[in-house]
């Protein structure tokens, strides 16, 4: 019931259309009612019209009131009409302002949650919250908020009204509630555990779909179409019979609902008809009952749509709601400070973090990274290094210790301010669907046309994209799918110095490119990193070379640590890891370089004093 209440407290939000709606739907009930009274009267007129020419000495009384009663069916009917087409418009408008707030909420909040509640959920089941979840809330709003309350005004006025035209009859007719009733409590029951399964097997559907459109490439090219295919109608099977058992449900509710109703109108039928033929019921009383009880089947018919409605909303809210209520395990303070324009000092005291409380990715990390200095970090795969560049712009929390900026916490600073001042250049780039400008302008949204142009020919990228037909104009297919590896990691790089930050970290930003590629963006980069603090993380020699501190982690520790020149001669897993993974790469790249024509303009030695990255030699 606290899922109803919250839902409804949305709802009143917009209290000027929920009330207008209620008042729409009285005076709809009203003018209703009022036609089958009419309608009994007319009969009631035509067949004793004797004593109403009596009552009214009217020369043709009979026909004078029929057209007084007609006109008056004309007018209750159009009142009627009018007013249901009030109350379908602020019902349907109020319950799409309610689904507009909720997805406007469910979308920041997910914005603001951090990457470890992204890791712990299915991006399937979130998108399925967010469009079928809102949607069953939408109708409950529409029926469950509104159409519930005429379907009890109904249920209310009506039976009152039955037993003033007839008691008997009326007893009759009302012998088959408490059996709704209890049908009814129990089906909502049923009804909530049932849509329930079927908003998570939506979610889980909703997942394989959208793994697979992701992972397409590798779908195609391990020839895995038809597995997938059966994964997918596995799933969607399952979600088939969920739905076909809530709409099974629903449906018989629905037919015992109509059952009990038929034996009532039978049963009216015959004794209804005896009371006519004994004159203790009149025709037009007896068609006016029946016309009364007619209206009655609206709240017993509706019943089952209404209780499908609470019992989707019920289950829908819960699932919409955990996700609003969940808390961040990044928070912001509500003291929190704004951060200008950093130094750039930046210092890892004692700091240790875990994914999973039970292996920590990080133990006792120190690290102090000055203004101007390019610090790489390296180690083997599941090392700690990417983790150590998660924290500092406080992607995650840390567990034990603390990071600090020109000395100041981090937990302390506004997380805008914060990441304002640190920019990344993933080793995962992802573009959005949209010009070759806006994703570079990403994050800067106030950056001239000059100032994109400037951030792409640091990057590299600026002559070949005016090789293309629209230059900055030229859109960006989904992810960047028509941009190469090379190119889309440097628009990657000219999107975080667009935002000009004091801290750069490169995660591997060399991964995707060729050595021609790679050479241009380190020697561009030189520019980029001056007065910054540049945490490098890399798997080629040529990137750690020329680091002013070296950092080596093993199992989230640190192991070594000092200059390129300090770590080798030492002998140790620095030096383990040159030999056998990164000397040949340092090969190939001065074979490459010796090898390129000077003339060419193409592929050129270094500049002395510089290493093959480009900055400045160790």
């Amino acid at each position: 019931m606290d899922i109803l209440i919250r839902i409804n407290r949305i709802a009143w939000l917009f209290r000027a259309r929920l009330i207008l709606a209620y008042v729409t739907v009285g005076v709809s009930v009203g003018f209703s009612l009022f036609i089958p009274f009419l309608f009994g009267l007319a009969i009631d007129t035509m067949v004793w019209h004797d004593a109403v020419a009596e009552t009214f000495q009217w020369r043709d009384p009979a026909t004078s009131t029929l057209v007084w009663l007609a006109l008056g069916l004309l007018g209750a009917s159009l009142a009627r009409g009018v007013f249901d087409f009030a109350r379908t418009y602020t019902t349907d408008s109020l319950s799409q302002k309610v689904s507009y707030v909720l997805r406007n909420r469910f979308y920041d909040k997910l914005q603001h949650m951090s990457f470890a509640y992204h890791d712990r959920e299915h991006t399937g089941d979130l998108m399925s919250k967010a469009t079928a979840d809102v949607e069953a809330i939408r109708r409950y709003v529409n029926m469950g908020m509104v159409r519930s309350i005429e379907a009890g005004l109904r249920a209310t006025i009506l039976p009152i009204i039955l037993v003033f035209i007839n008691w008997e009859l009326a007893l009759i007719s009302l012998a088959f509630i408490p059996f709704i009733l209890v049908r009814s409590v129990l089906v909502m029951g049923r009804l909530r555990v049932m849509w329930t399964r079927v908003q998570i097997t939506m979610g889980e559907t909703v997942t394989v779909l959208q793994e697979n459109l992701v992972g397409m490439n590798v779908v195609k090219a391990f020839a895995s179409e038809e597995f997938e295919k059966r994964k997918y109608e596995r799933k969607a099977q399952q979600l088939r019979g969920e739905y076909f058992l809530s709409e099974r449900t629903q449906g018989t509710n629905s037919a015992w609902m109509s059952f009990y109703f038929t034996i009532a109108l039978g049963l009216i039928l015959w004794y209804g008809g005896w009371e006519v033929l004994r004159g203790d019921l009149t025709v037009g009383e007896m068609a006016t009952f029946m016309l009364y009880l007619n209206q009655l089947t609206f709240p017993v018919r509706m019943a089952g749509f209404i209780i499908n409605s609470f019992s989707r909303a019920i289950s829908s809210g819960r699932r919409l709601f955990d996700v609003l209520d969940a808390r961040s395990p990044v928070a912001e303070r509500e003291d929190a400070e704004e951060l200008g324009r950093a130094e750039g000092r930046v210092r890892f005291e004692n700091v240790s973090f875990g994914y999973d409380p039970r292996t920590p990715a990080l133990r006792n990390v120190d690290i102090t990274a000055s203004r101007n200095q390019v610090i790489a970090i390296l180690g083997a795969p599941g090392s700690g290094k990417s983790t150590i560049v998660n924290l500092l712009p406080r992607f995650y929390e840390v567990d034990e210790g603390r990071i600090t900026i020109d000395g100041r916490d981090i937990r302390s600073l506004t997380l805008e301010s914060l990441r304002r001042n640190v920019g990344i250049v993933q080793q995962d780039v992802f573009l959005f669907s949209a010009t070759i400008r806006d994703n570079i302008a990403y994050g800067a949204s106030g950056a001239s046309l000059d100032d994109v142009i400037r951030a792409a020919k640091v990057a590299q990228l600026h002559d070949h994209i005016m090789t293309l037909p629209d230059g900055y104009d030229t859109w960006v297919g989904e992810r960047g799918t028509t941009l190469s590896g090379g190119q889309r990691q440097r628009l990657s790089i000219a999107r975080s110095v667009l935002i000009d930050p004091p801290v750069l970290i490169l995660d591997d930003s060399t991964s995707s490119v060729d050595v021609e590629t790679e050479r241009l963006i380190h020697r561009a980069m030189v520019a980029v990193m001056k007065g910054r603090t540049t945490f490098v993380i890399a798997h080629r020699l040529s990137t750690v070379r020329d680091a002013d501190h070296i950092i080596v982690l093993e199992r989230g520790r640190i192991v070594e640590q000092g200059t390129h020149g300090n770590l080798y001669d030492a002998n140790g897993i620095y030096r383990e890891i040159l030999e056998l993974q990164l000397r040949p790469q340092e090969e190939l790249m001065l074979d490459v370089a010796l090898a390129a024509p000077e003339s060419g303009g193409r592929s050129q030695p270094a500049p002395e004093g510089e290493g093959i990255l480009g900055v400045r030699g160790g």
